[in-house]
C-alpha cells in the first residue's frame, strides 16, 4: 500500500477539517430574512417554484409532519389502533407550549394525539406520541424519523425530538419537507383528511386548528405551521383547484402575514401555470361550531361552504350526533366508527361518534393568537 506524504497528509486533514466546520456551520445557520420556498405538483413531483429550497432550516413545529407520518404508518401496518391509549410521562407532560397541558400519569389516545398535533401543534401530545412509538424513549423515535427522512430521500434532514422544539441538532430544507408532505398525501392518504379538521374537543374544550390557509385560501385542505424564533414563521400548504393538487412551503418568514401572503402569491402563480385559471380569494365571515348539548360557538374564521360542525362528547349522555358536510370533495370520504373520526361524505347516513366534522374545501376555526411554538 502507497504512503501518502506527510505534507500532503496534513493538507487533507486541514481541508477536512475545513470542511466539518463548515458543514457544521451550514447546518446550524438560519439565514435570517432569507426565505425559503418551494412547491410541487403534488402527482408529478414536478417543481414549479423554488427560491433556495436547499438551505438547512430549523423546522419548528413542522417536525410534527414526521411524527404524523411514522403515526400513520404505525397505524396502518397494525402497530397500534387510534383507539389506543397512550401514557403520558412527565417528559411529555413537561414540554413547552403550544401545548394540550397534559398531565403526567393520564393518557390520550392516538387519535387524540394526531388531532392535538394537527390543530394547536401541541407540543406535549407530540412527545407522548413520539416515547409511545419510540418503545418509551423519545431520543429512539427521533433516531427513527431521521431513518425514515432518508428512505424519503431527505437528504438535509436530522431530527433530535418529535415536536420541533429548539435544538441545534435539528434541521431540514424546504424541498425535504415539500417531498415529506407529498409523501404524507401519496402513501397515507386514508388519514390525509386530519390535516383539514377545524378542531376538535379535549376534555370539554375546543381546540382549534392553527391553519391560516384553510377556509382563507380556495382549495387549500392541509398541512402545517411552525414557528420559533430561531426558525421564522414556517408553512406547509396543500391545495387541490381542477384536479391539480399543488404542494407549497415557505420557510424563514419575518412575520405570519408574510408567510401567508407568499404562499398565497407561490400558490397562485403555479396554479395559473399548470393551467388552472385564478379565483376570488372567500370573504371571512363567522363559522357556527354544533355543539351535541344544544347552543353554538362563533368560530373565528370564515366560511365558503355551509357546513355544520358537531361534538358528540361533551355531554356522554346526549346521543351521538352525525354531522353534514356536503361540500366535502369524495375523495376523501373515510370514516371509523370509534373516537373521533372527522368525517364521512357518503349519501347514506351514518352514525359514528365524532369531536368535529368538516374537511377538504370547508372553513376552519383557527386561533386568532397563536402560542409562540406553533
Amino acid at each position: 500500500m502507497s504512503r501518502m506524504p506527510l505534507s500532503r497528509l496534513k493538507v487533507t486533514a486541514t481541508i477536512g477539517l475545513c470542511v466539518g466546520l463548515g458543514g457544521m456551520h451550514a447546518a446550524r445557520a438560519q439565514y435570517v430574512g432569507q426565505v425559503s420556498t418551494i412547491v410541487l405538483d403534488a402527482r408529478t413531483g414536478a417543481v414549479l417554484s423554488q427560491q433556495d429550497p436547499d438551505l438547512r432550516r430549523y423546522p419548528a413545529s413542522l417536525t410534527k409532519l414526521m411524527t404524523l407520518y411514522l403515526t400513520f404508518k404505525a397505524v396502518r401496518t397494525g402497530q397500534v389502533t387510534l383507539d389506543q391509549e397512550m401514557p403520558v410521562s412527565v417528559h411529555a407532560a413537561s414540554m413547552e407550549p403550544s401545548k394540550l397541558g397534559l398531565r403526567p400519569g393520564s393518557t390520550l389516545t392516538v387519535e387524540q394525539a394526531v388531532l392535538a398535533l394537527v390543530t394547536k401543534s401541541a407540543n406535549d401530545a407530540a412527545c407522548a406520541l413520539g416515547e409511545f412509538l419510540g418503545g418509551g424513549d423519545e431520543t429512539r423515535f427521533a433516531a427513527m424519523m431521521t431513518r425514515e427522512a432518508g428512505r424519503l430521500g431527505m437528504y438535509d434532514t436530522v431530527f433530535r425530538n418529535a415536536s420541533g422544539l429548539p435544538n441545534p441538532e435539528q434541521m431540514t430544507s424546504a424541498r425535504d419537507l415539500a417531498v415529506l408532505a407529498r409523501h404524507l398525501i401519496v402513501d397515507y392518504g386514508e388519514y390525509y383528511h386530519y390535516f383539514a379538521v377545524p378542531g376538535f374537543y379535549f376534555h370539554g374544550h375546543e381546540v382549534p386548528n392553527h391553519d391560516p390557509m384553510l377556509g382563507a385560501y380556495p382549495g387549500a385542505d392541509g398541512l402545517k405551521t411552525g414557528y420559533t424564533g430561531e426558525a421564522g414563521h414556517n408553512l406547509v400548504t396543500s391545495a387541490v383547484r381542477d384536479n391539480v393538487r399543488l404542494i407549497g412551503v415557505v420557510m424563514g418568514a419575518k412575520s405570519n402575514s408574510r408567510r401567508n401572503a407568499t404562499m398565497t402569491a407561490l400558490l397562485d402563480s403555479s396554479f395559473q401555470a399548470e393551467g388552472v385559471a385564478p379565483v376570488a380569494h372567500p370573504a371571512m365571515r363567522p363559522l357556527l361550531l354544533a355543539r351535541a348539548g344544544g347552543g353554538a360557538v362563533v368560530a373565528r374564521h370564515g366560511s365558503t361552504h355551509n357546513v355544520r360542525l358537531a361534538s358528540a362528547r361533551l355531554n356522554p349522555v346526549q346521543p351521538d350526533e352525525v354531522a353534514e358536510a356536503p361540500a366535502i370533495p369524495a375523495g376523501y370520504a373515510r370514516i371509523r366508527r370509534g373516537h373521533g373520526t372527522v368525517a364521512h361524505i357518503h349519501p347514506a347516513p351514518v352514525r359514528a361518534h365524532v369531536h368535529l366534522v368538516g374537511m377538504g374545501h370547508v372553513a376552519h376555526a383557527t386561533h386568532t393568537h397563536a402560542k409562540a411554538r406553533s
